[in-house]
């Protein structure tokens, strides 16, 4: 069955609209303590389900997405008595419904869950496509399983709260589906303020609900990443590498949308030099990530240690071949684009250059 996704700032009424249809035996909200204290009393007095509904707290940051939270989570549907016929509301950011999807996927075999992201991140990306999944030795989502939501509810009315950082790094993605989708939806990406204290609720709102529907066709296309699926990981070779340098090699982590952002800075560059990816567009992109982002400042001293980072992405054939989402232009996308080291790295010069550094 292909998980309803409800986009309104009216999320209490959805949701209670959905445990009617559901009729469920019992239902359970899981959260982590942040949300917790400061959104699950905001939704409670919106929705009559979740004000009488089994809260289950976690402890907050994606470091306690683990076997540990994860058998707790076990361990308190199973004292509350829940059945497959119970269900889960994730009320949080990604960490919450990755895990909360999983938890619900395993216990019992599966039993029914609905997704509430309060990040922008979450929103766009996590809340939709069906991954599930916690952390394992050290590697981020390594065990999981792919498990569709009976419904993702959307509403930015939790997003007034959030730190400009956490809006800009859900944003990143957003502007990854605009140039995966066509100029149109690009250039509204562009021209939408997300970074005033007074940004339009509603039209945020219409600009997720098409950012969202991107994600959907991919995925529903190639629900497992055998093919085009892989389109979505543009910017995400370099991301994560930059990722894992700045945690690892600099001590100092930035986040998930921001690297993301950078590493589409690089990307369009190797797509510029590789697919004739038009100037312009990456010059336009450029310019609004350098004011928006800032820059990850790196030398070409730091080459070497990012390329050993990129060698070994999951998403490489082998650790000798590089690979890459690249764009002939904006829509216009190329998967499994292998790309050689030195190009990789004028790319970085190049990166450097149009960042100011």
């Amino acid at each position: 069955m292909k998980q309803q996704l409800i986009f309104t700032n009216k999320p209490g009424e959805a949701l209670d609209s959905l445990v009617a249809k559901l009729a469920p035996k019992g239902v359970f909200v899981l959260t982590d303590r942040n949300v917790a204290s400061q959104v699950i009393p905001f939704l409670s007095a919106m929705s009559a389900e979740v004000a009488k509904a089994i809260i289950i707290e976690t402890p907050a940051g994606d470091v306690n997405k683990n076997l540990d939270c994860l058998e707790a989570i076990w361990s308190r549907l199973n004292e509350e008595g829940a059945t497959r016929k119970s269900l889960i509301i994730n009320v949080g950011g990604g960490m919450i419904t990755d895990m909360g999807g999983f938890a619900a996927a395993t216990f019992k075999r599966g039993m029914r869950f609905i997704n509430v992201p309060t990040t922008l991140l979450a929103a766009v990306d996590a809340s939709v496509g069906g991954k599930t999944g916690i952390n394992f030795n050290g590697c981020k989502n390594e065990i999981g399983v792919f498990a569709e939501a009976e419904a993702v509810v959307i509403s930015t009315i939790f997003f007034n709260t959030l730190p400009l950082q956490e809006l800009l790094s859900g944003y990143a993605e957003m502007l990854k589906h605009g140039l995966l989708e066509n100029r149109e939806t690009f250039s509204a990406l562009l021209g939408f303020n997300i970074s005033s204290e007074n940004f339009n609720g509603e039209r945020l709102l219409e600009l997720l609900r098409q950012s969202v529907a991107v994600k959907e066709r991919v995925v529903t296309e190639d629900p497992y990443e055998h093919g085009i699926r892989r389109a979505l990981n543009l910017g995400h070779t370099i991301g994560h590498a930059v990722e894992s340098f700045a945690m690892n090699e600099r001590k100092a982590p930035v986040p998930h949308g921001y690297a993301v952002a950078w590493g589409m800075v690089v990307e369009l560059v190797m797509s510029n030099m590789l697919e004739h990816f038009p100037s312009e567009i990456l010059h336009a992109y450029a310019s609004y990530v350098r004011d928006n982002y800032g820059a990850f400042y790196i030398t070409c001293d730091d080459y070497p240690a990012l390329l050993r980072l990129m060698a070994h992405d999951k998403k490489n054939p082998s650790p000798d071949k590089i690979n890459f989402t690249l764009l002939a232009d904006v829509g216009a996308i190329k998967i499994d684009c292998i790309v050689d080291k030195d190009t990789i790295t004028a790319a970085l010069d190049i990166y450097r250059d149009l960042m100011g550094i």
